[in-house]
Formats: C-alpha cells, sequence, structure tokens
C-alpha cells in the first residue's frame, strides 16, 4: 500500500513538476557532447519525487527522532537540487548543502556507531566519535554518486528503485519493518516518475532528484542495512548501490591516471562506453537495469553469510566486474580505432 500511494502521488505530481520547471526557467539544454538528448528539456522531476516520498513517510511510517532527521535532511538536499536545477551553484556550496544534511541526520541519531569484528563471532567495533566523520564521508559520496549516473532517461531513477527494492528485502530479512517501508515509498515514488523518464523522456528529475534519491538511499543503508545485517554489513549497502559505486570509483581512478580533475565531467562512464558500443539509449538503459538487479540480489544473499562466505563472495563479484569493465574498455578502443 505504501510503495502504491507512493507511486501513485508521484506519478501525478510529476506534470505539476514539470509546469513549474518551466515557469522557473529550469531547462536543461544540451550544450556539449556528454549530454544525449538533442533538445531542451525541463528538470525540477525530483519536486514529484520529493513531495511523494514525504508525502508517503508521514502517512505510512512509524515516526521517531531518526524518521525525522531523515525527512528534514532530505528537504534539505533537494533545496539545494532545486537553486542548482534553477541557477547552477558552485561545488563548495552543494558539499555544504551536503554537509549539513548529514550532520542532521547525525544529530537525529542516524549514523554508523559500529563495524563488525569479522574475527570475533558475534562482535562489534565502537566507533565512538569516529563514526561522525564516516557518517558524512558516506552520505556524501553516495549522495554524488547517485547523481554522478543520473546521465540516461530513466537510469538514476530506475537503478534507484531497483537499490530501495533490495534495502527493503534486506531489511524486511532483519526485522525492521519501518526501514522495509521506507525503501518500498522510496522506490514507489522513483517508479511512478518513470513513465515521464524513461527515453523518450519529456522531464528530467535534475540535480533535484539524482541528489535526493542518493541522500535517502544512504540514509535508509545506515539506518536499516549497516545495523541490522550480521557479519558483512557495512559490505551490503556498498553493493546494494553497486552500480553507482563502482562507476564513480573507476571515475575517480580513470581521471586521477589522466591527470584530470576528479570532479571534471567526462564520456567514460559505464553508459557512455554502452552507447560507444551501438547500444541504443532503451538497451543501455535496461542492460544496466539487469546490472543493478545482479548486485541487489547478491547483497541480499550476502545478508545471509558469515563474514568469510561474504568476502570470497565479494571478492568473486570484483573480479568480475573489474574483469568487465577492463573489456569494455577494449572494445570502446577498437570501435575507436576503427
Amino acid at each position: 500500500m505504501a510503495a502504491a500511494v507512493a507511486m501513485l502521488i508521484s506519478f501525478l505530481m510529476t506534470p505539476l513538476a514539470k509546469r513549474f520547471a518551466h515557469m522557473a526557467g529550469a531547462i536543461d539544454v544540451p550544450k556539449d557532447d556528454r549530454r544525449i538528448h538533442k533538445a531542451p528539456i525541463p528538470r525540477l522531476g525530483g519536486l514529484a519525487i520529493l513531495v511523494s516520498t514525504v508525502l508517503s513517510i508521514l502517512l505510512f511510517v512509524e515516526l521517531d527522532k531518526s524518521v525525522y532527521a531523515i525527512l528534514v535532511g532530505g528537504i534539505v538536499i533537494a533545496i539545494s537540487g532545486i537553486i542548482d536545477d534553477i541557477k547552477p551553484m558552485t561545488p563548495k556550496l552543494k558539499m555544504l548543502f551536503q554537509i549539513v544534511a548529514a550532520g542532521i541526520l547525525v544529530y537525529g541519531g542516524v549514523s554508523i556507531q559500529i563495524l563488525t569484528n569479522p574475527f570475533q563471532e558475534g562482535g562489534y567495533i565502537s566507533l565512538g566519535v569516529l563514526g561522525i566523520p564516516l557518517t558524512l564521508f558516506w552520505v556524501v559520496g553516495i549522495t554524488n554518486t547517485v547523481n554522478l549516473i543520473d546521465g540516461l532517461d530513466g537510469l538514476s531513477a530506475g537503478a534507484s528503485a531497483i537499490s530501495a527494492l533490495s534495502f527493503a528485502v534486506i531489511s524486511y530479512i532483519v526485522g525492521d519493518s519501518n526501514v522495509a517501508i521506507m525503501s518500498l515509498i522510496l522506490a514507489g515514488a522513483a517508479i511512478g516518475f518513470l513513465p515521464y523518464n524513461f527515453n523518450p523522456a519529456s522531464i528530467f528529475m535534475g540535480d533535484t532528484g539524482a541528489l535526493y534519491l542518493g541522500f535517502m538511499l544512504s540514509a535508509i543503508a545506515i539506518e536499516g542495512a549497516v545495523k541490522g545485517a550480521a557479519a558483512v554489513a557495512m559490505v551490503i549497502p556498498i553493493l546494494t548501490l553497486g552500480l553507482p559505486v563502482f562507476d564513480t570509483t573507476f571515475a575517480i581512478l580513470r581521471r586521477y591516471k589522466n591527470k584530470r580533475p576528479i570532479m571534471e565531467a567526462d564520456r567514460g562512464h559505464l553508459h557512455h562506453r554502452l552507447l560507444d558500443l551501438g547500444f541504443g539509449q532503451r538497451r543501455t538503459v535496461i542492460i544496466l537495469y539487469v546490472v543493478s538487479i545482479v548486485f541487489g540480489i547478491s547483497a541480499i544473499l550476502m545478508s545471509k553469510m558469515d563474514f568469510f562466505q561474504g568476502a570470497v563472495f565479494l571478492a568473486v563479484i570484483m573480479v568480475i566486474v573489474v574483469g568487465s569493465m577492463l573489456k569494455l574498455r577494449e572494445l570502446g578502443r577498437k570501435i575507436r580505432n576503427r
């Protein structure tokens, strides 16, 4: 019911968000070769996802200090996205908003407080004050990784929905119904937006939606998977968010190797490589949906493993991911040389 209501509100709100985007002048005009679309398209579709998520959480989730912190932090992030979609902000100012939002989570008790001790069954390492910078790093990092994959119609919304559904299953397994419902609401809001955003898109979610989805997923990961899953707790959310996390990691390594600024945009993301191989937008997005589903299922399976089983499982996945990326890179070079 919660997911269905969130989906319906998002679907009904998106045309209103489109109208507001035109009024505010929040229009994405293609001006470089990284952008795939050829005609101006309104941004601010994330407003529909924001309104849908907030209303549905207030209706269906048991409210406490941590939930309020997630709601307020998400609104702060969304405000920064709205401003940026209308008139681009400096990276430093955007980062400031993200740190403030992450700080609100910490104040509300949504923080990484312990890590699993792999050498002691059922043992944990208390982080104390070190949990605060780790939480800030996690929230800011995941918020931006989801934003970075928002390069094709429907990619960020669909991948975020798949990650949220995976978190819902993991939260249900560990008995955290509140986080499971929040995850389903986030997935429903993203899915309700997809009919307008899937290729050919009539509206983009913009930074409003991409940053908001990234923030909410990072908060849900802390509140649910990190606290609830057993010996491989910290790895599970990373695996659940595998597509944006690994794509961003490779982007940072690529830019560092090429001696380019880490925050400088380029055309080397996974979706760009698939497009260069001749896949159209729809096929590329569907392929990446499948990749996200595989990561999500892997995270669900991993939530039932002990540390050493999880380590072997993760090592196999890493070999497959790295091998696949290297193969894509090699194929891309061959195509360019032709």
